[in-house]
């Protein structure tokens, strides 16, 4: 089998090795040899870091307006309110370019700067039917190529509120969505058991995943965790289910919290954030310290929610860091693990990482470690899919 060569990578524990690449795998690790005669074809990367690719865990493809004509934020009348968001994000949808140029856009703009594992939310009820899961599930189709896809089969309007969802749920699962969806069990579909019944009962008659969207702050959405904590340990779903954004675990004191945290970890329930800028958030180094995984996503990239949004996880890592006060190199090596090695453990990502017999799915940068790339988020970088390049200095080339 022929084997393409990477000759002095800098690792993230500060050895410089050569890359060996094999059907798309990494065949060999090696000290760098510094060779007189170095193997045909092979590429120097010149001492630039070399680091897994990044792993977008949350994001929306269907409803960003990316590459779109711009849209003005729309303040809520009365303080956050997820029902009136998702009012004006159907308005907005109504007059956005084709889903599918939008999606398309989005996408290479995070494979771009080096995420090339990813999970979606795509919106499922009455008033989009399934529309938006076949529209996106032929997107990913189109980028198997270029980035690894999850679909999570969102209830947008939620699931009991809105009568019927539930059926399209499982139809969106069938069609081919990775995981089932929630939002907000109490605020939104005001009936927390009556909500994770359809959420759970579809995991398991369909063999699926979990991710659940928790806005709700306070007691009110640490009760909801505790309750999606008991069935995932119930149903033996360890490793399976995650909860996105759970705004309530930056919400609560810190002995409320260590108590959850040692209960979210037992029974292997990952946490989803994004560091948004207005709202409490979930405790990074408490809650990796009690043993869950936390990971990241970009969530919403210029859409209706907010204007931000850059799809670049390295800038994540920094968002999150800087909110969290991370300063000292480990603090800033946890904030890469999040959008890294955590987001491919939360995710369930096979083949993760540089080692022989990995995937060789990676970004080459200019920085001397770890900690130096999170502070300083350098552009210039190449993104490597399958040992081939794909896109360099924030652009896709294959």
């Amino acid at each position: 089998m022929n084997q393409t060569h990477f000759l002095n990578a800098r690792l993230a524990d500060g050895t410089v090795a050569d890359l060996a690449v094999a059907g798309g795998r990494f065949s060999a690790v090696t000290p760098a040899a510094n060779a007189a005669t170095p193997p045909a074809g092979a590429v120097d990367l010149a001492g630039e870091l070399v680091l897994p690719a990044f792993v977008e865990g949350h994001i929306h493809l269907d409803t960003s307006f990316y590459g779109d004509a711009w849209r003005p934020y729309i303040p809520c009348t009365n303080g956050f309110d997820v029902r009136e968001r998702v009012a004006f994000q159907m308005r907005n949808l109504e007059r956005a370019a084709p889903m599918e140029e939008r999606a398309k856009s989005q996408l290479e703009l995070c494979v771009g700067h080096g995420s090339l594992a990813m999970r979606s939310h795509v919106m499922v009820d009455t008033a989009v039917g399934l529309k938006h899961v076949e529209t996106i599930l032929a997107v990913r189709e189109k980028y198997r190529d270029l980035i690894d896809i999850q679909l999570v089969a969102f209830p947008q309007s939620g699931i009991l509120s809105s009568p019927g969802t539930a059926e399209l749920l499982d139809e969106a699962l069938k069609l081919g969505c990775d995981l089932i969806g929630g939002l907000d069990p109490a605020s939104f579909d005001r009936d927390v058991k009556g909500h994770l019944d359809v959420v759970f009962g579809l995991a398991e008659k369909r063999g699926v995943g979990v991710d659940i969207h928790l806005h709700d702050g306070g007691t009110l959405g640490l009760f909801e965790i505790e309750e999606i904590v008991a069935r995932t340990t119930a149903l033996s779903m360890r490793g399976k289910v995650a909860v996105s954004h759970a705004y309530a675990l930056g919400d609560i004191s810190a002995d409320a919290l260590e108590r959850v945290g040692e209960r979210i970890a037992a029974a292997g329930v990952a946490i989803m954030t994004n560091a948004p800028g207005d709202h409490p958030f979930p405790p990074v180094a408490a809650l990796r310290k009690a043993g869950v995984t936390v990971f990241a996503g970009s969530d919403n990239i210029r859409d209706s929610w907010w204007p931000y949004g850059d799809g670049d996880m390295l800038n994540r890592a920094n968002m999150i860091g800087y909110r969290s006060g991370f300063y000292e190199d480990r603090e800033l090596k946890a904030a890469y693990d999040v959008v890294s090695h955590a987001g491919a453990k939360a995710l369930g990502l096979e083949g993760y990482g540089i080692a022989v017999g990995a995937k060789a799915d990676f970004v080459a940068l200019k920085a001397e470690h770890v900690p130096q790339a999170v502070v300083a988020v350098p552009k210039e970088r190449t993104v490597y899919r399958a040992g081939t390049a794909i896109a360099r200095n924030g652009a896709v080339i294959g």
